[in-house]
């Protein structure tokens, strides 16, 4: 068998020229998102002539003698019209240093649901405040989001420092605030920088308008900010997407168990367990792009081989023998409903957790995020669109689903529409936030009366 040509750890070290950073930006209304990936992509020069164009002629179209920077990211028509962003607008660029791919995403209260798309794959969140009006509602909204989704770094972008005179006071203030907000969330790290978006200070190029300020400009910080790490580290997942027997003269007995790693290293000799059936195996073998090999780890999409003849189909979940969740069917989770149909006790939905799909009740919502103060206000019996909650669910077939806190990937889901597939909700499983309310009592489905 050959080795791959790098170890885990050399495929994800340093900020080299090819890594990776993927990142969202959020704000309230008008606090100039959309203004500040304009003026990034612009003057990190990653904006092709055709495309300024456009912008220059749809900005004289609107009287306006500049070029408006938003209009790279606001492309649909309603969002050119209205001067907001309403849908998610992803963006490709590189720099020498690094390669990103950024989420700009709405800030209208009724879009909050995008932020969480937008942020559900970000290892860097960049939240906007107006230096005019501070931390709002939005904002702690937003930031509150960007720790239920465990995004490990935040910057703080305080926009539109020309308009308050470039105080430093202004700045500091809003900085601290803040801070304080969202590591009471939990927010392993936030760095604060203070910018005007419009003329660019601070953006790509430093400000000569805050000499007080010493930090980073915002790109600098994208460039150098750590977000990858051994793979290693992280305790092996491998959901089965699909089974493969080709059955050819060549491969006559040929089963492999084809999928992407969630997390971790799987190695050849490496003893498994098969959830949630229990079974257990040895990996008899790896193929990576129709090539043996040795070892394989995340995000690396490989077919496992495995040296017994186990009853395993999609939806299952391999995993080292010595690190395995046990399965079960009451799942306990804080989520962001997403829907305009509100969420509520006794409702049956369909649970998709990586590749597996399950019917599932809906038997307890427990307590509802306030997010002025962290409260939670207990039992509020539904969860409408926007809502931050805790669910306690019921699934037909025991599942297993390791801590959000632990894998991002597998501790999430997500819940569905059995009429017509609509996504509901995204949950994270155990405890987003200290401050959630207990885990209620489990119960049998039989205690309960649920009927699947």
């Amino acid at each position: 068998m050959s080795q791959p040509s790098t170890t885990p750890a050399a495929e994800v070290s340093g900020t080299s020229a090819t890594s990776l950073l993927r990142f969202a930006t959020a704000g309230s209304v008008d606090d100039g998102k959309s203004t500040l990936v304009g003026r990034l992509l612009h003057d990190s020069k990653s904006v092709l002539a055709d495309q300024l164009e456009a912008v220059e002629h749809a900005s004289r179209s609107r009287g306006q003698e500049a070029p408006d920077l938003a209009l790279l990211t606001d492309g649909l028509r309603a969002e050119r019209e209205q001067g907001i962003t309403i849908d998610v607008a992803y963006r490709y660029f590189a720099t020498p240093r690094r390669r990103f791919i950024l989420a700009d995403t709405p800030g209208h209260v009724q879009y909050t649901r995008n932020m969480v798309t937008g942020a559900s794959t970000a290892e860097l969140a960049v939240v906007l405040v107006d230096a005019r009006n501070g931390v709002v509602e939005q904002t702690r909204r937003h930031a509150a989001v960007a720790a239920l989704l465990r995004v490990p770094h935040v910057v703080l972008a305080v926009n539109k420092m020309d308009l308050v005179g470039y105080e430093e006071s202004v700045f500091a203030a809003i900085a601290e605030e803040f801070t304080a907000y969202a590591a009471s969330l939990g927010v392993p790290e936030i760095t604060a920088i203070p910018i005007s978006a419009l003329v660019g200070d601070n953006v790509v190029t430093a400000s000569a308008h805050m000499d007080w300020y010493a930090g980073p400009t915002v790109l600098e910080h994208l460039e150098t900010v750590p977000v990858t790490h051994d793979p290693s580290d992280d305790v092996a997942r491998f959901p089965v997407q699909y089974v493969i027997r080709p059955q050819t003269p060549e491969l006559p007995d040929y089963r492999g168990y084809a999928g992407q790693i969630a997390s971790g290293v799987l190695r050849v000799g490496q003893p498994v367990t098969v959830l949630p059936s229990g079974r257990t195996s040895t990996i008899e073998g790896i193929d990576a792009l129709g090539e043996p090999v040795d070892v394989a780890w995340a995000p690396q999409s490989v077919t496992l081989r495995l040296a017994d003849d186990l009853d395993i189909s999609r939806g299952d979940l391999i995993a080292p023998a010595d690190a395995v969740v046990a399965p079960s069917q009451d799942l306990t989770a804080t989520v962001c409903h997403l829907h305009d149909t509100p969420l509520t006790v006794g409702q049956r939905v369909l649970l998709k957790h990586t590749t597996r799909t399950v019917k599932a009740i809906v038997k307890q919502i427990p307590s509802r995020l306030t997010l002025d103060d962290l409260s939670q206000h207990p039992e509020p019996g539904t969860l409408v669109a926007n809502d931050i909650g805790r669910v306690v669910l019921r699934t037909a077939e025991p599942l297993a689903v390791d801590a959000y806190a632990d894998s991002r990937r597998t501790g999430s889901f997500l819940l569905v529409d059995p009429a017509d597939g609509t996504t509901l909700t995204a949950g994270m499983a155990g405890d987003a936030f200290a401050e959630a309310a207990a885990d209620a009592a489990p119960a049998t489905a039989e205690d309960e009366g649920w009927d699947f």
